[in-house]
């Protein structure tokens, strides 16, 4: 029996003893109580408001009638309503049943009423000789009431901003998704059903919308059409941080797997590819909806409620092991999932900061928003809620936080909005940010030609041989966009099977609040005899010629190369800073060159296939005197001494 049905059962067993001790000492009032009562369990509900309002003017101390009309606001979802009238039945005669002190304090815990409904339910407790049929429903209510007491003592910052007329209207504006750089927002937004609506029995349609920032304002939005929009309800929906990438939910087609199934869209240019839906073994006949993908840029988490959770919704994990391909999906696990109902998952774009929504756990009620924290060994820290006044009696629906992680964005229905639920911005308090992300934005391009190329771009930890972010530049425009995580020492590869691979090295200390993105242009260069390409992610010990582990990324991405192109032969050229004598940086530079070499000999690379030389200090490429010059001067480098061999 669901826990809805059971407090209308409860609810009617009040009604029915209400009705057997109601008396009043107004013979009129206490008729009027009864037609009130008659109307009541026939569902007339205005009718039974006025008979109560009636009788309540002959006698203002009927507590009988005080308690039904409770009962009346009740039915009708009215917690403030119900609240004031019983708690007036409690003052009037404070021996009331048990079960009405616990009827109540589940509805002060709807209003955020939490001290009063902590004492409600210790009265109940007291009073009750045996609450084992409500004992779960009690633990859960005393849980919420004891949390939100607690919660409403130590507010976090919260101060939301209504987004403007260009975002809302007098509709449901809900679950918005940024890029990365902020500059395009994408959200759902539900209006009646219209010409174009195909859902047979949808009274309303849900479509998207998007809008891009211009000098820090957002546009007036526009309806995002074919061959994203079809006429059903698409929504819950996420964008990879670059944009290139729209994954969904469709609901109620004649064509789905379930009743809700997710789809993808690529976008190329300016238009987006035609949907496909992801298919097994990601959609079932059960319900799948609300995915958001990781800067991997492979990583998809949703929520389903396919068989083998832990409770009615859960989270999953799939990963894309190649455009348009899925993994089986795996279940995130009891320490994110509960019995009841986890969902609208929200990853960041630092990768590891998981926001969702749930009912399962300690909160304010309804459903609250929680993070987590991915850790090292790939298992998830235990959910934090985010507190109030973020979270609140009613159910929260979702989160979104920027890159730079210190602003959010929620959908809510306060007053003072253009209608219905609105899209909010605020500044998310100091101790639930996740770590920052800034990003590189520029153009992939043809150092010779000029032309758009379509690269692969990965952005990977050195110190953790992890990959962070995946993205492919545009084909028509050559234009990315990858996220950067702070304080993390990360390895930048662009890829092309036409050209030999492209790295830099980014080191990043500061805040990204505190920073501005990198925006650079990435020549490729094909390949040719002479051409000399700097290793930009090797790293020696100091004074040394000992690789420091660090290094192996990027010399498996060289060995990959080479593997790939058995018809090049390259020399591994080390160089110095003029910093000692001639002899001195010959022979480290020389001893760095062989490092190098015998690594890759080490992976299997032929030795007729690759050389090496050391140069010392005899060919800078910046100023000596300088730190900045120095060090790029110390550098490795491969370059192409046989083409076609």
């Amino acid at each position: 029996m669901s826990k809805k049905w059971f407090f209308l059962i409860i609810m009617f067993m009040t009604l029915s003893c209400g009705m057997l001790m109601a008396q009043s000492s107004n013979k009129k009032a206490d008729a009027l109580y009864r037609k009130a009562q008659d109307a009541l369990n026939s569902h007339h509900f205005d009718k039974a408001q006025t008979y109560l309002d009636k009788a309540l003017e002959l006698d203002p101390n009927f507590a009988e009638a005080y308690l039904l009309q409770g009962d009346v606001y009740n039915f009708q979802s009215n917690s403030v309503g119900a609240v004031a009238n019983y708690n007036k039945a409690i003052q009037l005669k404070p021996n009331q049943k048990p079960i009405l002190f616990y009827i109540t304090a589940e509805e002060e815990l709807k209003c955020g009423l939490y001290q009063d409904a902590y004492n409600h339910l210790l009265i109940f407790q007291e009073r009750e000789k045996d609450i084992t049929p409500l004992a779960k429903e009690f633990e859960k209510a005393m849980e919420t009431a004891q949390f939100g007491k607690e919660a409403i003592k130590n507010p976090m910052h919260f101060n939301p901003i209504n987004m403007g007329p260009n975002i809302n209207s007098e509709h449901d504006e809900y679950l918005a998704a940024l890029t990365a750089d902020e500059q395009e927002i994408i959200f759902t937004v539900r209006q009646p059903r219209n010409e174009n609506t195909i859902c047979v029995f949808c009274q309303t349609e849900e479509d998207f919308y998007v809008s891009k920032q211009v000098n820090n304002s957002w546009q007036p939005r526009e309806a995002m059409g074919a061959p994203i929009k079809s006429g059903y309800n698409e929504g819950a929906q996420c964008i990879s941080p670059d944009g290139r990438y729209l994954f969904y939910t469709l609901c109620n087609t004649d064509y789905g797997m379930g009743s809700c199934d997710l789809y993808w869209a690529k976008r190329i240019g300016d238009r987006w590819s035609r949907p496909r839906n992801f298919g097994e073994p990601v959609n079932s006949k059960h319900w799948e909806s609300q995915p958001t993908i990781a800067p991997d840029g492979r990583t998809i988490i949703f929520a389903s409620n396919r068989p083998g959770g832990f409770g009615g919704v859960d989270l999953w994990k799939t990963t894309m092991t190649e455009e348009g391909v899925f993994s089986v999906p795996e279940n995130l696990g009891p320490v994110i999932n509960t019995k009841g109902d986890d969902t609208a998952p929200f990853i960041h774009s630092d990768g590891k900061t998981l926001y969702f929504c749930s009912d399962g756990r300690p909160g304010m009620g309804g459903k609250d928003i929680y993070y987590s924290t991915l850790l090292s060994d790939g298992s998830w820290s235990a959910p934090v809620n985010m507190g109030y006044p973020l979270n609140t009696p009613a159910d929260e629906i979702n989160i979104s936080i920027n890159a730079a992680g210190n602003t959010g964005y929620i959908a809510s229905d306060k007053e003072g909005g253009f209608g219905g639920l609105d899209l909010y911005s605020f500044t998310l308090d100091e101790k639930l940010r996740p770590t920052p992300v800034t990003y590189l934005k520029g153009r992939v391009i043809d150092a010779f030609t000029k032309r758009p190329v379509e690269a692969q771009i990965e952005m990977i930890d050195l110190n953790q041989d992890k990959l962070l972010t995946s993205t492919t530049s545009d084909p028509e425009t050559g234009e990315f966009l990858a996220c950067i995580l702070t304080g993390t020492n990360v390895l930048l590869n662009v890829s092309n099977p036409l050209y030999p691979f492209y790295s830099e090295n980014f080191q990043i200390n500061q805040e990204a609040s505190e920073m501005e993105p990198y925006i650079k242009d990435i020549p490729l260069h094909k390949a040719g005899v002479g051409k000399t390409y700097i290793l930009k992610n090797i790293f020696f010990e100091f004074d040394k010629s000992d690789l420091q582990p660090a290094s192996y990324v990027e010399l498996n991405l060289l060995v990959d190369y080479l593997k790939q192109n058995h018809d090049i032969a390259i020399e591994i050229g080390g160089h110095t800073d003029d910093q000692g004598s001639d002899d001195y940086n010959n022979r480290l530079s020389l001893a760095r060159a062989k490092a190098v070499y015998d690594y890759l000999l080490s992976k299997g690379i032929e030795a007729s296939q690759v050389s090496y030389k050391g140069y010392g200090k005899s060919q800078p490429i910046a100023d000596n005197g300088t730190e900045e010059g120095r060090a790029a001067n110390r550098r490795t480098e491969f370059k192409i001494v046989e083409v076609g061999r």
